[in-house]
């Protein structure tokens, strides 16, 4: 028997070949899956897609919107009105807080674009608020302030929210994850930020902090620390090379539908409440809730068409008290003051409805109908 030799491995052509064979047999495998890994890939992509264009053309529909980009495609809004004095009741400073934390989801979950806090004397004998918080914010101040600092993105509250004992237990509440609480690794068409004291290399414009890996830069001159909505456009270019745009917070709506988020607004009574509405038409249609209200089925509800639709809540006494207070309105009738006046759950079982709760069975009995209201207004 001869010896191998150098160039030898020491397996025949045979084996060689059967070596072969296997090693491409596996190489094809591994293709397959690689690609069948890839199509998984882009079919999940592509599903990822479709989903968030059906959640856009539905955020439309809710919203009143036609179409993206439709110049006739009515834009309508929907304003809660409630009363401070529904936290002076609370026990403790962190039920105060879970109080206002329902209210904030409620409002986010239905797509209400502004809530009114209005003050009214109506306060509980035992509230402990006041011990728990300073000594000069009322219940409307802290309400305010939750329900400000709740939407505000969360990349944005260290900076326009100092630490304060009210913020104490806000951390117990579950995030509105609204559609402008943009994540870090998202690309959203808009962003919420704030400006920043640094300025640009070469001095011109300001630079923003949007929460992603690096800040933007907007021409404007601006002072710092101002929350500022901006237009990303089409370029996911960050820094100084590409300037966005500020734009209106209410843009994201006009232009795509989207839910952007609630403005709160102080009212120091019921009647500022009206007086100081933020539209210039005013609100064209507004509704009383109340147990003393007119009882008639969500689906036979008929809301006419509107631009702008305010929903009032009342505290323990209901909206009366709220009104009996108000030096302005004291003696009107509710029929002088709501175009509507209803009571949304009739048949309750318990002898009260708290007001959190009778904001999120309100806003559920009013969406068919003001879809339909919203479809109306579109036809026209």
């Amino acid at each position: 028997m001869g010896g191998r030799g150098r160039g030898d491995p020491g397996i025949d052509n045979g084996e060689a070949d059967k070596s072969r064979r296997k090693l491409e047999k596996k190489n094809a495998r591994m293709g397959k899956r690689r690609g069948g890994k890839e199509e998984s890939r882009k079919r999940k992509k592509k599903k990822g897609e479709e989903e968030e264009g059906k959640q856009n053309t539905e955020e439309r529909e809710a919203c009143g919107m036609a179409g993206e980009g439709s110049a006739a495609a009515p834009v309508v809004t929907v304003s809660v009105a409630l009363p401070g004095s529904i936290i002076d009741n609370a026990q403790s400073l962190e039920m105060a807080t879970l109080l206002a934390g329902q209210i904030a989801r409620a409002v986010t979950i239905f797509r209400i674009h502004e809530v009114i806090v209005f003050d009214n004397k109506a306060s509980s004998d035992d509230a402990v608020l006041a011990e728990n918080s300073d000594n000069n914010e009322n219940g409307a101040a802290f309400l305010v302030k939750i329900l400000n600092y709740l939407e505000t993105p969360q990349y944005l509250r260290r900076s326009l929210f100092p630490m304060h004992n009210s913020l104490r237990f806000v951390g117990l509440l579950p995030p509105l994850d609204a559609p402008h609480h943009v994540r870090k690794h998202e690309w959203s068409a808009f962003r919420e930020g704030i400006t920043l004291e640094e300025r640009p290399l070469d001095f011109s414009g300001t630079l923003v902090n949007v929460g992603l890996s690096k800040n933007v830069m907007v021409e404007e001159i601006l002072e710092p620390g101002v929350r500022v909505t901006v237009a990303m456009g089409t370029s996911r270019t960050l820094g100084t090379d590409v300037p966005k745009k500020i734009v209106s917070p209410f843009t994201p709506l006009e232009e795509m539908g989207l839910y952007w988020g609630y403005k709160v607004r102080y009212a120091p009574n019921i009647s500022s409440v009206f007086k100081m509405c933020p539209f210039q038409e005013g609100y064209d249609h507004i509704v009383g809730t109340s147990e003393h209200g007119v009882i008639v089925d969500s689906s036979e509800l008929v809301i006419p068409a509107f631009r702008h639709l305010l929903i009032a809540f009342g505290g323990l006494g209901g909206l009366e008290e709220c009104i009996e207070e108000d030096s302005d309105m004291k003696g009107k009738n509710v029929s002088e003051i709501f175009h509507s006046y209803l009571n949304t759950c009739p048949h309750q079982g318990s002898r009260t409805i708290r007001t959190e709760e009778a904001i999120f069975i309100s806003l559920q009995y009013f969406q068919e109908p003001i879809k339909r209201a919203v479809n109306s207004l579109k036809q026209q």
